[in-house]
């Protein structure tokens, strides 16, 4: 196991260990933005093989504009990506708690808890778009019960499983990652969820399952920019009239080119959440 590390302000820290960890062509199996003092910071990122500093320079300059520069060693034989996400502090997105085991009896009785353990998928609800997407799912919940929800990316399972929690009805989960479909599963299980989670492995929404099973009144799609405009109308085509489709995963650049590819394909905004330099857009289809 290797572990870079780059000196950067707190701004700098944050945005770069999210594209880390939002981006799975980085390579990164963990990513922080940590504290060492009041006014300096530092992006974590640990890898399997050993990374070239110059090449995750590049990375950043390329991917964010700021100039970085990665420090690489390597680490004794633990398991650091367990490590790196079990002292994370719990999560509060509306009504939704995400925690670990540790953190199990602290979930106030009135919140809805997930509790999301460290493991190779991406979604513990501590960056951005996993807690604006717990948001969005929280208030269109209060409104509406779904009969026919999709978690397209699911990675963790999180969204799905507060999805499950909230509405008490069956949820489809798709991911492109076999290992994500498996983490899914087990943390569905983990929070007596399976009866109402399927997990199915699956690119895009032409699989049989996924086919099968629309229209869908809500899909939840938290993966990037550029897969988010390649499957809108194919997303548009499985949507109930009057769905409610959430998207994230986007930079806040991203979002004018994301809404009018989306609007292209027959949906309305209806609200967007931002946080730390991304977006969470909730669309409607056919209205």
């Amino acid at each position: 196991m290797f572990r870079a590390v780059a000196y950067l302000s707190e701004q700098e820290a944050r945005t770069l260990s999210a594209i880390f960890m939002e981006d799975e062509t980085s390579g990164a199996l963990a990513s922080a933005a940590l504290e060492e003092s009041e006014t300096r910071w530092f992006c974590e990122v640990l890898f399997d093989a050993a990374p070239e500093a110059a090449t995750l320079d590049a990375y950043a300059h390329d991917m964010t504009g700021i100039e970085a520069a990665f420090q690489v060693s390597e680490l004794p034989d633990i398991d650091w990506v367990a490590k790196s996400l079990e002292g994370l502090t719990a999560v509060t997105a509306g009504r939704f708690v995400v925690h670990g085991a540790h953190e199990r009896a602290s979930v106030p009785a009135n919140a809805v808890g997930i509790e999301i353990e460290a493991g190779q998928a991406f979604g513990t609800g501590h960056h951005a778009t996993t807690w604006g997407c717990l948001v969005a799912i929280d208030r269109l919940t209060r409104k509406r019960a779904y009969r026919h929800p999709l978690d397209l990316g699911c990675g963790s399972g999180v969204l799905a499983i507060g999805l499950a929690k909230v509405l008490r009805g069956k949820v489809l989960a798709s991911d492109i990652d076999p290992v994500a479909v498996r983490v899914a599963r087990g943390n569905a299980r983990l929070n007596g969820a399976s009866a109402f989670v399927t997990t199915v492995v699956a690119g895009g929404m032409r699989h049989r399952a996924i086919a099968s099973a629309t229209p869908f009144d809500l899909v939840v799609a938290n993966i990037l920019a550029r897969p988010l405009r390649a499957l809108a109308f194919d997303i548009a085509h499985a949507m109930a009239p009057g769905g409610d489709l959430i998207l994230s995963g986007l930079r806040l650049a991203d979002v004018r080119r994301i809404h009018a590819t989306y609007r292209a394909a027959g949906f309305s905004r209806v609200a967007e959440i931002q946080r730390d330099g991304w977006a969470t857009l909730v669309l409607r289809f056919g209205y």
